[in-house]
């Protein structure tokens, strides 16, 4: 399968390599306004591969060059900076979102290709790629709340000394500050939260809650302050995308996607059955009231964001 990677700054490195490392890729093609900087990421990353898997890696000038990829991931843009938050990059991020899109849809087939956003804010680029592209919704697609996910998977993790591998849980909503945590859908080993609490005599009390609510809003803003951006989960979650497009797993990962029609359509991470054609099926988890209200709330802070543009 040949993929495209378009933007090979720090984030879009990470994807890259992440990417070459699922080795699902017989050739990845890296598009940069910075030719040096794509030639370079080209030439390291050819180098990386030679202990893991054979392809073909190049990097290019021309939108041409992408003819032929099945699936199209969009990193480029300006990168949140310490005291930023992602909606600080509305503006800047569709201004480039915008000249990409048309570009990519010129270059590929419009029946088979994907999209795949990680662009911040991720949300709100999700809608304007699927705008301008006129793709069907569930064929393109933002990493969303994969990593926010992850983030609360690993807290809950340490918290109950259980494996990852054991843990179902979801942040929902917004890729930001409106993420929404499901406690009501939270299960370790098929077992209800507040039922695993009990047999194995591990509270998990409001206040503890609150802090790690805080604590996955708010790992991004504390890793950018201390390295200046995050790159290594995000690549990771696309990786686990590629996953589950290209093996056909029928995997279910919180991605996000417009949903709805006209003034009510909003891109919005929720749990989603991924296949082959990206999307398969939408699903609705359990939700008590409280979560509901804040998942509504969020719904139309990303909307208000989009009309903006």
């Amino acid at each position: 399968m040949k993929i495209a990677i378009i933007g090979v700054g720090s984030v879009g490195s990470a994807v890259a390599t992440a990417v070459k490392n699922t080795g699902l890729a017989h050739e990845i093609v890296l598009f940069d306004r910075d030719g040096i900087r794509a030639r370079a990421a080209a030439e390291d990353l050819g180098h990386a591969s030679a202990f893991s898997y054979d392809i073909k890696i190049t990097a290019v000038s021309n939108y041409r060059a992408i003819r032929g990829s099945e699936i199209v991931i969009v990193a480029a843009g300006a990168n949140q900076k310490p005291g930023e938050t992602r909606m600080d990059l509305l503006y800047k991020n569709a201004d480039v979102i915008s000249d990409i899109i048309p570009r990519v849809m010129a270059n590929t087939d419009n029946k088979n290709v994907k999209i795949i956003i990680v662009t911040n804010p991720l949300d709100v680029m999700v809608m304007l790629a699927q705008k301008l592209s006129k793709l069907p919704a569930n064929r393109v697609i933002g990493t969303g709340t994969m990593l926010d996910s992850a983030r609360l998977k690993i807290i809950l993790s340490r918290y109950f000394g259980i494996s990852t591998r054991s843990i179902n849980s979801y942040v929902l909503g917004e890729h930001g500050d409106s993420s929404v945590v499901n406690w009501s859908s939270v299960n370790i080993g098929g077992i209800d939260l507040d039922n695993f609490c009990k047999q194995s005599k591990i509270p998990l009390p409001q206040t503890s809650r609150n802090t790690i609510e805080h604590r996955v809003k708010n790992a991004a803003y504390e890793i950018i302050q201390g390295r200046g951006a995050t790159w290594d989960g995000i690549g990771a979650a696309v990786a686990d995308l590629l996953h589950a497009i290209i093996n056909d797993e029928h995997r279910i990962l919180t991605t996000s996607v417009v949903d709805g029609v006209g003034k009510n359509s909003v891109a919005i991470s929720m749990p989603r059955v991924i296949g082959a054609n990206g999307v398969i099926m939408n699903l609705a988890p359990a939700m008590n009231t409280s979560e509901k209200n804040a998942l509504r709330k969020s719904a139309k802070i990303i909307r208000k964001n989009f009309d903006l543009l």
